[in-house]
């Protein structure tokens, strides 16, 4: 995908104007600046919160995730098919793993789509390089999130590249998260069995016509069910996503998943935790920039050159760097 670049780029208030009239254009750039961060970033945050009214309704928003090759692009694709077919509105954020060279999303948007997909009005899909960064996708999906929904897009799906702590974190942006694994990945879920099992909505266990398939249901079913006890029960379903088969059933426990958040006041809770989470990861980042730039001014480098030397320990190192910040 071609953004314009930051010289390019109308004024902030023609561009707030077209995103919130729906203009895809507009959509694009504003996003391209929340990847960019930074203050104009920020600078464009604050404007869309203080444009939000109080009683608008916020996005429905699903996470996909699960180990690489699990098929959860073709998931995806089937799903925003399956919905988009019956005239819903449907928004995709892809958090891909980043280009060496260039910084950028290697896999792209389109090429993740059917063409019927692709093509459709009722459709958008944005493609977000990870950039091995925990703490900016913290921050960059929420902000992501924010734009989408000011554009007015009611269902936003966030696929993620894999299982890793930035893919958990990412999932947990979202009201739903789905996990989607390989038939016989029973190894493979165990070794990331804490964090499946908690982050874990709708379990889907992917290209269910291989062999293999069964035996997975059996294994995940047993480890709900000798894991913590939740009050939503997580469904296992199985899906053949080439084939389309399955999907209706993926939808109806979402939906399901969805009434139970607004029912049970779990969406609140959960709501209430991304917004401290946000607020800790955006403190974070700024602490960090601050230290970085203390690092590279000249009493920084006194103080790291006095530890090579053997002059002053890290403890105190540490001490010193963060008095001079004042904290």
């Amino acid at each position: 995908m071609t953004t314009a670049g930051p010289s390019s780029l109308p004024s902030l208030d023609t561009l707030l104007k077209g995103l919130i009239e729906g203009d895809r254009r507009s959509l694009a750039q504003t996003l391209s600046i929340i990847e960019r961060g930074g203050d104009q970033a920020d600078a464009t945050l604050r404007r869309i919160a203080a444009m939000r009214s109080h009683d608008a309704t916020p996005s429905a928003t699903l996470g996909v995730t699960g180990p690489p090759g699990s098929g959860k692009s073709t998931l995806v694709d089937a799903l925003v098919a399956h919905r988009g077919a019956h005239g819903d509105r449907i928004a995709v954020v892809a958090v891909d793993p980043s280009s060496p060279l260039t910084g950028g999303a290697i896999l792209g948007d389109r090429v993740r789509l059917r063409p019927a997909n692709s093509s459709a009005d009722n459709v958008y899909m944005r493609s977000i390089a990870a950039r091995g960064s925990l703490g900016g996708l913290a921050t960059m999906v929420p902000g992501a999130l924010r734009v989408i929904e000011a554009a007015g897009w009611p269902t936003v799906i966030i696929e993620t590249v894999g299982v890793g702590q930035s893919e958990v974190a990412v999932a947990a942006q979202a009201d739903t998260t789905v996990v989607v694994v390989n038939p016989d990945s029973g190894d493979e879920v165990q070794a990331n069995k804490a964090g499946l099992l908690e982050m874990a909505d709708v379990f889907v266990v992917n290209k269910s016509d291989r062999e293999g398939a069964s035996r997975t249901l059996k294994e995940l079913h047993a480890m709900l069910h000798f894991g913590a006890k939740r009050e939503w029960t997580v469904p296992v379903l199985r899906t053949t996503a080439t084939e389309d088969e399955g999907i209706v059933e993926v939808w109806s426990a979402i939906d399901d998943h969805r009434r139970y958040l607004e029912t049970s006041g779990e969406g609140r809770r959960r709501n209430v935790e991304r917004l401290r989470a946000e607020i800790d990861q955006r403190i974070a980042a700024q602490l960090r920039a601050r230290v970085l730039t203390l690092e590279r001014s000249d009493e920084g480098r006194a103080v790291y050159d006095q530890v090579e030397q053997g002059l002053l320990d890290p403890v105190s190192a540490a001490v010193r760097l963060l008095a001079t910040l004042g904290l």
